[in-house]
């Protein structure tokens, strides 16, 4: 079984408790909001355990849930002035767009990616930059597929306003798709967050688009595959 590296001299670890371990770091953990959706389909497995086609149904769904729902460890860029990628999934659009009224952040384009999330990428939502919240707002919309262009404008969403200790502002916002029913975002204005830390969720299949300061460097393309909290998206002027 494949290692991590360790410094020479590490002794040899052995026992129940090291194949745990390696279990433990290959396995990401669940996120919370995913405990109630394994836990249902995993009661209905142990109620109807007599019965396979139930069984097995339920497991599966179970497996399903806790795919959908992980929360895996991510290490941020130690590099200044980088904004990284909040969201993991494919790069749809790389251009300039006016960010959402809502945010107050003028009538301006300015540089944008936006992240589509298909079902099978992590649904956890990073934060892109270190800095102040200076507000969160959801917006009541439609639930159109997340890849069309006008999701970002009609499709329900809940932004957030970011402001860097240079004091460089950016947008962030969690917008719903055609499966998508619920956004969490457990940042309030005010709170001071770190780049990388999980701060919101979609559930299930979703986009994310990220608004930059004008002068800013993207370095993306649409089509790559972005990390969320270790894929560089652009870099700040």
């Amino acid at each position: 079984m494949a290692r991590r590296p360790v410094p020479a001299g590490t002794p040899e670890p052995t026992g129940l408790g090291h194949i745990v371990d390696l279990i433990r770091s290959s396995i990401p953990p669940l996120h919370p909001a995913g405990a109630p959706f394994v836990a249902a389909p995993l009661a209905v497995a142990a109620l109807g355990r007599r019965r396979r086609a139930v069984r097995t149904v339920s497991l599966l769904t179970a497996g399903a849930m806790a795919g959908f729902f992980r929360h895996p460890p991510r290490v941020p860029p130690n590099r200044a002035g980088v904004v990284v990628a909040p969201a993991d999934g494919e790069v749809a659009l790389v251009d300039v767009a006016v960010p959402p009224a809502e945010l107050d952040l003028g009538s301006e384009p300015l540089p944008r990616v936006s992240i589509f999330l298909s079902v099978l990428d992590v649904h956890v939502q990073r934060v892109p930059v270190s800095g102040s919240v200076i507000d969160v707002v959801h917006k009541a919309g439609q639930f159109l597929s997340a890849d069309l262009a006008d999701a970002s404008v009609v499709n329900e969403r809940t932004s957030m306003h970011l402001r860097t200790p240079a004091g460089h502002d950016l947008a962030v916002v969690q917008i719903a798709g055609l499966l998508a029913r619920r956004i969490v975002n457990h940042a309030s204005a005010g709170d001071t967050l770190t780049i990388g830390d999980t701060y919101g969720l979609i559930r299930f299949g979703s986009r994310v688009d990220t608004y930059f300061p004008a002068g800013s460097r993207l370095t993306v393309l649409p089509g790559q595959r972005a990390v969320g909290a270790e894929t560089v998206l652009a870099e700040l002027p």
